[in-house]
């Protein structure tokens, strides 16, 4: 699977953003999609997830109610519509997949940054 991410920038706190992730190379049906950042100095955490068939979505902590995980089909792509944002959500953010056999996700894409200014 190739993941192509697109869609950050700079924003103020409390702006909005969406990133995309299109993917290619495989069929989906069986995969999980996800979303992950990093922050200078932290290791990398996960932000948000979909299994790509069914289209359930799970979220950390810090994504619930701000974050909005969701994929378009035709499209073989997924979004991270971001609200509300905060210093703090500054970071790379990486799409990621895994075949739901797995329990790692182990294709990545080039990631692409988001800040938010105070």
């Amino acid at each position: 699977v190739q993941l192509q991410a697109s869609g950050g920038g700079l924003v103020q706190t409390g702006g909005s953003l969406r990133l995309s992730c299109t993917a290619s190379g495989r069929t989906l049906s069986s995969y999980y999609m996800a979303w992950f950042r990093q922050a200078p100095g932290k290791e990398r955490e996960f932000v948000a997830g979909i299994r790509w068939s069914a289209g359930n979505t799970y979220y950390a902590d810090s994504a619930k109610g701000r974050f909005t995980i969701s994929r378009e089909k035709v499209k073989t792509t997924v979004y991270l519509q971001m609200n509300s944002l905060r210093p703090e959500d500054t970071a790379g953010y990486y799409c990621a997949a895994r075949h739901f056999s797995m329990s790692e996700y182990t294709y990545w894409g080039q990631g692409t940054l988001v800040t938010v200014s105070s």
